[in-house]
């Protein structure tokens, strides 16, 4: 009987969210998750445990869910949806309520990345947090602004043009305590400064 083989990588338990009324009541199909789950398995090398959520427009639902997350083991959770300025798009309030420190930057690039396609995306609102030893990331509704905002926007001889917001959360999640994730170089460069480069296991 064959052993499996243990990963070299840590394990990660990663919350994916998708934000809809519509969706959540089965109107339409949803699209966030598959987006985010079918990024991060491209992305990251780690063994992945999903935490998928489906939920309504409602603040408290939102906040609630984020909190379950976070306490379930999740060192990183994604959102999708509800992150512009119409009335039921409460997202970032639902984030912002349950955050323990503010992220600005990834907010500022997220919009910087989606004003490269269209003038609109000033009206976005995404937001970042951190909880405890989790990283809470907004971002948008749509699955092709999903990969552009995580991934960034590559040159014609696939150099990066803009970064992405994600080559920047490995060293983040290292610096609240949370497992050492490794990344696909041809999907997403992580960023680490010299001294927090680790060789994997194995």
């Amino acid at each position: 009987m064959n052993t499996p083989v243990a990963s070299p990588f840590d394990p990660v338990r990663i919350g994916i969210v998708s934000v809809s009324d519509r969706a959540s009541t089965g109107v339409y199909e949803d699209k966030g998750l598959p987006a985010l789950q079918d990024w991060l398995t491209r992305a990251l090398r780690n063994p992945i445990a999903f935490e998928p959520r489906l939920i309504p427009d409602e603040q408290a639902t939102i906040s609630a869910t984020l909190v379950e997350l976070v306490d379930a083991g999740c060192s990183l959770v994604l959102t999708t949806g509800g992150t512009g300025p119409a009335p039921r798009d409460v997202t970032p309030e639902a984030t912002l309520a349950v955050a323990h420190k503010e992220m600005p930057g990834f907010g500022e690039q997220m919009r910087q990345i989606s004003l490269r396609f269209v003038p609109t995306a000033i009206l976005s609102r995404q937001v970042a947090v951190i909880r405890g030893q989790a990283l809470i990331l907004n971002l948008p509704g749509q699955p092709k602004a999903i990969a552009e905002t995580l991934e960034g926007l590559k040159n014609a001889d696939g150099s990066q043009a803009v970064p992405g917001i994600f080559a920047a959360v490995p060293y983040c999640i290292d610096l609240i305590g949370g497992p050492y994730l490794e990344t696909d170089e041809a999907v997403c460069k992580a960023f680490r400064p010299k001294s927090a480069q680790r060789v994997p296991r194995g």
